[in-house]
């Protein structure tokens, strides 16, 4: 939606860090924003018998990663009802043990690095269509500006319509893919699109 259709609520939502305690809510925002994808490598994580929602927790409670509470900012209207997680891609050498399912997308990364990646971009679905959206984004191009980055980046399903519509609306085009590799998950899509800002 259009920045200006902003509802009060929308207008009024406050912006901070994450912190240690939104670990929950930022596990569920991450599951929603990544299809699943993030459950369905939990589960695959987790200890005999242990729930695979706190493995979630327990990686956004991390220092550091890229899953963690502290490239997190959070929106708030009573409680938090959206989040945007990022960070600068920096260069770095193929990892020979990465899993399959990641490969493709280091090998979009690669080709943005120097921006500073919107890694998750979620709002609570009672929340949605409220411009909280654009306004994540536009965050995202403060923060990437501030840090000197050459813009951002982001990866999305080229099922995801109606995110790949608010990103172009917002001035993010669309310039590589990559094959999924789904081994046992079941999210919609054939592709991984990197979409880039300058």
């Amino acid at each position: 939606m259009p920045e200006k259709a902003h509802s009060d609520e929308g207008l009024t939502a406050e912006a901070r860090p994450a912190t240690k305690e939104d670990a929950a809510i930022l596990a569920k925002l991450v599951n929603m924003a990544g299809d699943g994808l993030p459950l369905y490598l939990w589960t695959k994580m987790a200890e005999d018998g242990e729930d695979p929602w706190e493995v979630g927790r327990r990686r956004a409670q991390r220092e550091e990663g890229s899953f963690s509470y502290r490239n997190a900012v959070v929106l708030e209207h009573g409680k938090v009802i959206a989040c945007l997680i990022g960070y600068p891609i920096v260069p770095s050498l193929p990892d020979p043990d990465t899993p399959a399912m990641f490969v493709p997308f280091n090998m979009l990364e690669a080709l943005a690095v120097g921006s500073w990646y919107v890694n998750v971009m979620a709002t609570m679905p009672e929340a949605r269509a409220r411009g909280y959206g654009s306004r994540l984004l536009a965050m995202a191009d403060t923060i990437a500006e501030a840090t000197g980055c050459t813009g951002t980046s982001l990866i999305v399903s080229d099922a995801n319509t109606t995110a790949r519509h608010l990103y172009e609306s917002v001035g993010y085009r669309a310039i590589a893919s990559e094959p999924m590799v789904k081994e046992g998950w079941t999210g919609a899509g054939e592709n991984w699109m990197l979409m880039v800002k300058p």
